[in-house]
């Protein structure tokens, strides 16, 4: 009897250990650290913002610029980046990522000038037989819109945040309008620029660019060459001064 007793009391031990080990509690597993945010910087202002701050017209809104340096993807900051960036930025690639984003959201406020005049409820119709268009996305002639001068087409190629089905209920300059909220046209701007320059390897300067202020030659991209006189300092860029004319003494006529 006592070695049946022993017997099941053994057994019985044996089994509250194999419960109570299974009973431990195991480490905490600890998600992995999101990456911290990239550092950014206030990009310079261009000509037209610096023009419409004196005169207390529409500006570029700094805030702006940390929203698309945090949107850029990383090969916008590589060597993938084509070569003639250096048109406006010489040191582009030997420069630190901190001023590579400067000098990105430097080039869509000038994209923005040249566009729409930094206006972000800018809504046009062009006549131009090129542009002059039924937008398969609203059925309707396309308009260009926003701070980058999109259209709802670009949703579907780009997959842009705009949603036809709402702003078609509300007025045209409404800045309610998901094309004209400038967060969704900036960072659909990104998305162009970037299937231009990385997934098609294109230039950043093209006759086929998606805007014609930047297809080098045109009337446009001497608008917006205008606007790029001023980057980051690190892109060192130097501008030749013009010389002034000098005004040349006018001859006194003779006295009567």
């Amino acid at each position: 009897m006592k070695s049946r007793f022993y017997t099941g009391l053994t057994l019985c031990l044996l089994c509250l250990g194999v419960v109570a080990c299974g009973s431990r509690p195991q480490p905490a597993t600890h998600a992995a650290a999101a990456p911290p945010a990239p550092k950014t910087k206030v990009a310079p202002s261009t000509p037209l913002d610096k023009k419409a701050a004196e005169l207390g017209g529409i500006t570029w809104d700094k805030q702006w610029d940390p929203m698309i340096e945090k949107a850029l993807p990383a090969e916008m900051l590589s060597r993938r980046v084509p070569r003639d960036v250096r048109r406006f930025c010489p040191r582009f690639y030997q420069m630190t990522n901190v001023d590579k984003r400067a000098y990105w959201a430097y080039f869509f406020q000038a994209l923005a000038a040249a566009e729409a005049g930094l206006n972000p409820t800018t809504n046009v119709r062009h006549d131009e037989p090129a542009i002059h268009k039924i937008d398969s996305v609203t059925g309707e002639y396309i308009h260009s819109e926003g701070l980058l001068q999109l259209t709802y087409e670009d949703a579907k190629r780009y997959g842009c945040d705009f949603n036809w089905s709402a702003d078609r209920k509300l007025p045209p300059h409404d800045p309610q309008r998901t094309i004209l909220q400038a967060k969704n046209n900036l960072l659909c701007g990104i998305r162009i620029l970037s299937n231009q320059i990385l997934t098609q390897r294109k230039p950043i300067y093209s006759p086929t660019s998606y805007w014609s202020t930047l297809q080098p030659g045109t009337e446009s991209f001497r608008i917006f060459e205008k606007q790029m006189t001023n980057p980051p300092q690190a892109c060192g860029l130097h501008i030749k001064a013009v010389p002034a004319r000098t005004a040349q003494p006018q001859p006194l006529e003779a006295s009567r």
